[in-house]
């Protein structure tokens, strides 16, 4: 969890009250927050002959971004102390009514192609301010950015430029400006070489160095406002003298984009002429059908039964004291008229964390008091999970497989394309696996379409062992799939393989037929056969694969039903595949799909 450090007597005067370390550290629980450390009893670092402020470490949840910095921290947990209503956030137009205007370049879809921003109007910056400004920009970028991987923040003193904006992309030549707090102007190249040794940038370069274009950001002068995700221009840059502040966010995440957008203005939106009033930016980007007015404050809404919170919690709370409770949680809520056993609740712009009614439960919760929840044996709350139908069958194939003397393996999911088709005899036709865009190593290229390359180097791995070895791993394999959303799907295969001084070809049929007898699925005889009766059973037929010896290897059919489908192979590996796996004794294989049975 991100630690974040806030002055101590800062938050303190927020908060109305001075607290011993004792007393912070039990409010840090009750809000679900915790206290890592005080440092006002240890050595701090004096700065200009002056020691630094006592200070607060504070560990924030992973999810909620609207505490990393300490406007966040001191307006939620003056809320949770009911010193504060939850703050109404606005949007206002500027004074002259013309909104400031971002185009975006068609360009920018080949690199970062979402783009969002705002202005903070009449804004008032000090030290404290203006540090905690760029803290939490560093820690979005950290967090919710993946260090600007996603999502990268730009501010720029809106005095200093003039609209409207562009968003483009750009051939690194044709990039040139001075860079934030230098004074030699450089196109894109000398940028990265200029960089490319520096701490804090450096390992930032690689998201855009390699790629054709780069996203930069004009105003209506043509000067650059910044290279994202790498750095801003020295002309716009903010002081602690500036009044506007023009926000450029751009993104590879849509939904990211707005998440960063809303929390940096909501943060400081308190500190402009009137509080929490920000003024919206009109983006223009009709090529993605992305055009819009951007932050979107509007508090979202949910509902929430009010029998799930009581049945969770353990209460007997109405919807009126189950709305006052999450008024200390920033939400505004209130008994809905559809329903009796419904709240309606509006989730802040800030918390993007809260996505079913499990989330507005657990802020109930915490509202209440954990410690303060009634206690009870837990079978009240008890509940027996069921398995999915398809790990059930794997539980048992894996029980009747480890049962005969077989031992599994969980080899890795990822393998090199070599290994799953050239050295396997197999061609790839290019509609079948599933590749990695940007492979880290040549061993991990693709996700597997066989459970058979993991056999085989398992076997080779420990061919120092005594032969035979029996090994088998129930697992699934991934497939292209064009007709679904996510263009793939994942398949549950069983797979087995023996290596020994004999090609144990009749032990893999042997565990064919014990699997198939455990699956209710019977041999289907020649004489069955010729009668021309549709009986549910499953055979085999000699099949010509280039992964197996010729003439030893058979397809695995199955009738289930009146449907009948092909459902694996087995046989006596080609000497070919055996050499390239660097196998010494003779291996039989055998594969299934098992979503076949379900």
């Amino acid at each position: 969890m991100p630690t974040i450090s806030v002055n101590k007597a800062a938050l303190f005067k927020e908060l109305g009250r001075e607290y011993t370390t004792e007393e912070f550290d039990e409010l840090c629980f009750e809000f679900g927050i915790e206290l890592d450390e005080d440092t006002s009893n240890s050595e701090r670092p004096i700065v200009n002959g002056v020691q630094e402020p006592a200070q607060l470490k504070i560990e924030i949840p992973a999810n909620r971004y609207d505490m990393l910095c300490f406007e966040g921290i001191s307006l939620m947990l003056k809320a949770f102390l009911g010193k504060i209503k939850a703050p109404t956030y606005k949007l206002v137009p500027p004074p002259d009514g013309e909104l400031q205007t971002i185009h975006v370049d068609k360009e920018t879809t080949r690199i970062r192609q979402y783009v969002s921003g705002a202005v903070l109007r009449n804004i008032t910056f000090n030290q404290e301010r203006y540090e905690s400004f760029i803290a939490l920009q560093d820690k979005l970028h950290q967090n919710l950015a993946r260090q600007r991987t996603l999502v990268s923040i730009g501010t720029h003193d809106l005095d200093k430029i003039k609209g409207p904006f562009s968003y483009e992309a750009l051939s690194p030549e044709q990039i040139c400006f001075v860079p934030l707090n230098q004074t030699k102007e450089m196109d894109g190249h000398q940028l990265m070489e200029f960089y490319q040794d520096d701490k804090h940038l450096s390992k930032f370069l690689p998201i855009i160095r390699d790629s054709p274009v780069y996203p930069v950001i004009y105003d209506a002068n043509r000067t650059v406002l910044s290279l994202p995700p790498i750095i801003n221009g020295d002309h716009s840059k903010i002081t602690l003298d500036t009044k506007n502040v023009f926000i450029e966010i751009t993104a590879v995440d849509k939904t990211k984009v707005e998440i960063v957008n809303n929390i940096l203005v909501a943060m400081f939106s308190q500190y402009t002429e009137e509080p929490f009033c920000v003024e919206p930016v009109k983006i223009v980007s009709p090529h993605n059908n992305e055009s819009r007015i951007a932050p979107d404050l509007t508090p979202r809404e949910m509902q929430a039964e009010i029998s799930y919170i009581n049945d969770c919690c353990g209460l007997e709370l109405s919807g009126s004291e189950i709305s006052r409770m999450l008024s200390k949680m920033s939400f505004a809520a209130t008994p809905s008229r559809s329903s009796p056993d419904v709240i309606d609740v509006h989730i802040p712009p800030t918390r993007a964390d809260v996505l079913h009614q499990c989330d507005i439960m657990e802020d109930v919760a915490v509202a209440y008091g954990y410690n303060n929840l009634p206690r009870s044996f837990p079978g009240k709350s008890g509940t027996i999970a069921q398995p999915l139908m398809i790990n059930k069958l794997s539980d048992i194939v894996r029980i009747e497989t480890a049962m005969a003397g077989w031992s599994e393996v969980m080899p890795l999911i990822l393998c090199s394309h070599d290994e799953n088709f050239a050295w396997l005899n197999r061609p790839d036709d290019g509609t079948t696996a599933v590749k990695l865009a940007n492979p880290k190593t040549a061993e991990y290229q693709i996700v597997r379409t066989s459970l058979l390359p993991g056999l085989l180097k398992t076997i080779r791995e420990n061919k120092h062992h005594s032969v035979p070895i029996k090994v088998f791993e129930v697992s699934d394999i991934a497939l292209k799939d064009s007709s679904l959303e996510r263009k793939s799907r994942n398949e549950r295969h069983f797979a087995a393989a023996f290596c020994g001084k004999t090609s144990g070809f009749e032990v893999v049929h042997g565990l064919l037929d014990r699997i198939m007898s455990m699956l209710k699925s019977a041999f289907v005889t020649h004489e069955e056969g010729l009668e021309g009766t549709d009986v549910d059973g499953y055979w085999i037929e000699e099949a010509d694969d280039p992964t197996f010896f010729p003439g030893h290897a058979a397809s695995i059919h199955v009738r289930l039903n009146g449907q009948q489908s092909k459902i694996g192979i087995f046989g006596i590996l080609h000497p070919t595949v055996l050499n390239r796996f660097e196998l010494r004794y003779p291996v039989s294989t055998l594969e299934i799909n098992l979503e076949v049975f379900l």
